[in-house]
């Protein structure tokens, strides 16, 4: 009588990736892209390939970031052929990346019954406008330049307006798919460093575009365009038309994503 073959081994691994969404059709893989163009999640695959002899490895992540927005604290997760250790899956997977600028910081496994999306109970976003006359040289894609000077009081005025849990319609993109408009907004704070200006927003999670709308719409307020109380207004109006602009997508980076558990050794990325 013959034993059972053993079972191959496979690496459930969690991952915590920045990137430079410059060059890229946002996170998601489509369908036929424009010669040249590509998505981070089908670079991240096609790296990971390389490691499953050429076998496609699907990768799941914590949100789908849009056409030219960053991550410093993406989070995402596949399942790959073979006993890997994390520190040799994180090497590895950077090797095959160049010379992309994705890059996989730290990898770990991923703990029994996990998700990188739905066991996510927090993520972070920051939204950097560059508040001079002169044009970007060093923060070239990564900020929205503002020529006009912004009052910045006024817009953290304006944004504390919109904390807590409401109807977000107002600042949800057309094509949102999300079932529920509702939200709750735990921060959203504006700031000055000379000539920058960050927008820091905390939810469990945002509908599409939401970010970049609450800033497009701040900008008015910045500019004396908009008295403050319109803010509130706008929030109450449930319609998209009642708020600002959506604002570019170069200012906007996924900080992190926060999870109960410390998914990674030094608890980056954790709770």
């Amino acid at each position: 009588m013959t034993s059972a073959p053993e079972p191959h081994p496979t690496t459930r691994a969690a991952l915590l990736l920045e990137y430079d969404g410059t060059a890229y059709a946002g996170w998601q893989s489509q369908g036929t892209l424009p010669a040249g163009l590509a998505t981070v999640q089908g670079v991240l695959e096609q790296a990971a390939a390389k490691l499953a002899r050429g076998v496609r490895v699907p990768v799941t992540v914590a949100g789908r970031t849009d056409a030219g927005v960053h991550a410093e604290g993406q989070v995402a997760m596949f399942d790959l052929p073979g006993a890997w250790a994390p520190d040799k899956l994180r090497d590895a997977l950077n090797f095959h990346l160049k010379p992309h600028p994705i890059v996989v910081l730290r990898a770990a496994a991923a703990p029994e019954g996990w998700n990188p999306r739905f066991s996510a109970i927090g993520r972070a976003y920051r939204f950097r406008i560059l508040n001079r006359r002169a044009r970007p040289a060093l923060l070239l894609n990564r900020a929205w330049h503002v020529e006009r000077p912004l009052d910045v009081d006024a817009m953290h005025a304006a944004a504390q307006t919109l904390l807590g849990r409401h109807d977000f319609t107002s600042f949800r993109a057309a094509a949102c798919q999300a079932k529920s408009p509702l939200r709750t907004l735990d921060r959203l704070d504006v700031t000055r460093q000379g000539e920058i200006i960050e927008i820091e927003a905390d939810a469990r999670s945002f509908l599409h575009h939401q970010v970049r709308n609450m800033v497009g719409t701040l900008k008015l307020v910045g500019e004396g365009r908009w008295p403050v109380a319109r803010v509130a207004e706008a929030l109450a109006a449930r319609d998209r038309a009642a708020a600002g602009p959506t604002a570019p997508p170069e200012g906007l980076s996924l900080v992190a994503v926060r999870y109960t558990v410390d998914v990674f050794p030094d608890g980056a990325g954790g709770g």
